[in-house]
């Protein structure tokens, strides 16, 4: 009983010294669970893990939250000097000071939990290689899909694949607002505003609204998954702020719903990637089809072990907090261990990274749903359809609205086969200037996912 004791003494006194920088909602969920969970994760881990010092500009309810359990001090820098600290985990956010702290932990030997996807797809070359060349790791599975597991099943649970696709539902602002458009059939603006009122979206809720949230996570995944350099400047992004009522409700009635998905896709035949966010018909059938409100999902496809889904809730406080510490146990766990044997940041080794190049959006494949408001009278249909037969782009279904009495224009739903972007813009280019089509085309995306 006394060396049961005498051990654990031992393993407390040498529990791994965290860092918190920024103590708002995923630092204080971070804290707490760590705090709550303690004996558990010990036994996980091997040894203690302990937050000894936070760092945020509000010390006052900085020092509320830690009930004199770690110091507190406003000053990130003063936190990362510390000699006792091992692992900094940043909770800051945004490029700014986040990329400078982030690189002076990095030269001061610590490593570094973060949750910065806007970070990391922005700088993220920069860190990896002089977080390499320090020797130090640089973990972020909170970054992608808050408490789904997902930059971890990519980086080991699914090495002996070559991945082939992932499409994800990686953003659950967008995700609760299309839900609520589907389900009540209001307009983008009025789901947007009650969106805010609940919580779901920020007051400028740009980055969300606009794809470029969920485009950060696609660059990680892809960066993951292909084994390439980050890339978000290579990145197709497209918001929900211009999707319509009336198309969710005609994608509905044709068996489909529609999704702001993050898609990157292998394309051996021209030797490059896909990477692009935007909305997207997927069918009804599909899984990742029914995931709803905020709740995020992520669809990985892998050549030996097939389709596998990644579901949960994509933030939050506890959710996001389970990553961050998720992350510390795996430092934990390999702290001693000598830098070359830890599993790399991309997943591929930090010389492996290959060059292949991100499509452009031209050469992009996939289907299209089409919306036209045309002239309601004979042989516009023909025109149409002549038009999508001279680029080569075959027709998988029509819909086309019976006219109430009177009117004098319908609307044409047209669904297609696979075919490039620069074909269909072609298309639309000469579509759109028919005299008989008298609004502008609406043209969404639409995968299989099979």
């Amino acid at each position: 009983m006394l060396r049961r004791l005498s051990g654990r003494k031992k393993r407390d006194m040498n529990s791994i010294k965290v860092a918190l920088l920024g103590i708002g909602t995923v630092g204080r969920g971070t804290f707490e669970v760590l705090a709550r969970n303690q004996e558990e994760i010990r036994r996980r881990a091997g040894r203690g893990i302990e937050v000894a010092v936070v760092a945020d500009l509000d010390t006052a309810r900085a020092q509320e939250i830690v009930q004199g359990r770690a110091d507190v001090v406003a000053d990130a820098r003063q936190a990362i000097a510390r000699a006792d600290i091992d692992i900094v985990v940043e909770l800051i956010g945004g490029y700014g000071i986040a990329r400078t702290l982030v690189l002076e932990a990095i030269a001061a030997g610590k490593h570094v939990v973060t949750a910065n996807k806007a970070l990391l797809a922005v700088h993220g070359s920069e860190i990896f290689s002089a977080a390499q060349a320090r020797g130090v790791t640089v973990a972020f599975e909170a970054a992608v899909a808050g408490g789904i597991p997902i930059i971890k099943s990519l980086r080991e649970g699914l090495t002996a694949n070559r991945i082939q696709w992932i499409a994800g539902i990686i953003n659950g602002t967008t995700n609760f607002i299309l839900s609520e458009m589907r389900d009540k059939g209001l307009d983008f603006g009025v789901v947007l505003a009650e969106a805010q009122r609940l919580g779901y979206a920020e007051a400028d809720p740009t980055f969300d609204i606009e794809g470029v949230d969920a485009a950060h996570k696609a660059t990680l995944l892809a960066s993951l998954a292909f084994g390439v350099p980050v890339r978000f400047d290579k990145a197709h992004v497209e918001g929900i702020t211009q999707l319509q009522a009336t198309d969710i409700r005609y994608a509905e009635q044709l068996g489909y719903r529609i999704k702001l998905l993050g898609i990157t896709r292998r394309r051996d035949d021209v030797g490059g990637i896909e990477l692009r966010v935007h909305p997207t018909l997927v069918p009804a059938k599909r899984l990742i089809a029914n995931v709803e409100g905020a709740m995020n999902a992520v669809v990985v496809q892998g050549d030996a072990v097939g389709t596998t889904l990644y579901y949960g809730k994509g933030a939050g406080a506890e959710p996001t907090a389970s990553a961050v510490i998720a992350d510390l146990v795996d430092i934990t766990r390999l702290h001693t261990a000598d830098h070359g044997h830890r599993v790399p940041y991309l997943a591929f080794q930090p010389g492996e990274l290959a060059d292949t190049p991100v499509l452009d959006m031209g050469q992009v494949i996939t289907s299209f749903y089409l919306r036209l408001v045309v002239a309601d009278r004979a042989g516009v249909l023909a025109q149409i359809t002549s038009l999508l037969a001279a680029h080569d782009i075959s027709i998988d279904a029509v819909l086309q609205r019976e006219s109430a009495e009177g009117e004098k224009q319908t609307d044409l739903i047209i669904l297609t086969h696979d075919t490039t972007e620069g074909r269909m813009n072609g298309a639309l280019e000469k579509m759109q200037s028919l005299a008989s089509v008298l609004a502008p085309i609406v043209r969404l995306r639409k995968e299989e996912l099979a």
